[in-house]
């Protein structure tokens, strides 16, 4: 091991045994610069190697930095907030930042007060986040931090709002049943007062529009984000006469209770129905008989995006405005293996 004088590691050390400049291993370890992520990979290894630790009161005492974050959601069951996390904590640790995490519980009350706090602990930023695509009142253009709001929508077009496009994941949803021969589609989802659930069921008409095929019963069912609303509407739908082949539910929970009713009635996934959810959360699309085909949001990388963004305007980039749409991926299982018809 090398070793700095008086046996103590220093920049140098762990820039000799990467094979960079002592430049580019202080910028590696400070998360700044524009660095390959190959080469800030290998400079942090080399760190860890080494055993090397910055002085982070040192650094925040010289830069006037407390290197945290806040992170203020609404979602108390954390089903959103975790993947939004992890994703978030994976670019912060490139900049070495601690992150403080608040839940408001949907309250604004308690939210301002839970805003006091981090800012009277000199967080260098702020992430916002929750359970629901709606617009949701911003935080002030007046805070003297940057603020980047991740799976939440702030109502001034002026904040950064970075969001999954339910549009587009609709459309893979669609597009991915007409490829294994359904042409009869219809849209099971939550409720219309939702902003997910519209945009969900504007991309499922686009997609259906786009390919010349019409929507069972020509509208979505409407309802509410749960096993008993998909068991209901699955029965709504076998009740209606219309004929069907696939269908396309607003989220995981649906799906799973339309799965249900399908087999209590007699009706195959996937031989006779083709069957894609929306969320890919693991206990309802591995619970769900057969496992179920989904969209994924892509939560964690959202995060990362949005924390990378967050740590650019820390440095003091202009943060951009207005409202950023990250692409969904299709996870096919079971549910949608190819009809044999």
């Amino acid at each position: 091991m090398v070793r700095g004088r008086g046996n103590a590691v220093t920049i140098n050390d762990v820039a000799r045994l990467a094979g960079v400049s002592p430049g580019t291993a202080s910028k590696a370890l400070n998360g700044r610069g524009q660095l390959r992520s190959e080469t800030r990979r290998r400079v942090v290894a080399a760190a860890e190697q080494l055993g090397f630790h910055t002085n982070l009161l040192a650094r925040s005492l010289q830069e006037g930095r407390t290197y945290t974050v806040g992170v203020l959601t609404t979602d108390s069951f954390g089903r959103f907030t975790i993947p939004i996390m992890l994703g978030a904590e994976d670019a912060l640790a490139a900049g070495q930042m601690s992150v403080l995490l608040c839940d408001g519980r949907g309250d604004r009350i308690r939210e301002q007060h839970y805003l006091r706090t981090l800012l009277g602990r000199r967080v260098d930023g702020l992430i916002v986040t929750g359970r629901t695509t709606d617009p949701r009142p911003s935080l002030g253009r007046d805070l003297p931090v940057p603020v980047v709001y991740a799976l939440a929508r702030s109502d001034d077009p002026d904040d950064l709002s970075m969001l999954h496009d339910d549009q587009q994941g609709a459309g893979l949803a669609i597009r991915h049943l007409l490829a294994t021969g359904r042409r009869r589609i219809a849209h099971v989802t939550g409720p219309e007062r939702h902003l997910a659930a519209r945009d969900r069921a504007a991309g499922t008409v686009a997609a259906l529009a786009a390919a010349g095929e019409p929507l069972i019963l020509d509208q979505p069912l409407w309802g509410e984000w749960s096993e008993r609303w998909g068991r209901q509407a699955a029965t709504i739908l076998m009740r209606s006469g219309a004929e069907f082949d696939g269908i396309f539910c607003g989220s995981d929970q649906i799906a799973r209770g339309v799965a249900d009713a399908l087999r209590e009635a007699g009706r195959r996934v996937p031989e006779e129905v083709g069957l894609v959810g929306v969320d890919n959360w693991e206990v309802m699309v591995e619970g769900c008989r057969p496992p179920l085909t989904t969209v994924d949001l892509n939560l964690t990388e959202l995060g990362h995006a949005a924390a990378s963004k967050l740590l650019r305007a820390i440095e003091g980039h202009p943060l951009e405005k207005g409202v950023q749409l990250l692409p969904c991926r299709l996870v096919t299982r079971h549910s949608t293996e190819m009809s044999p018809l």
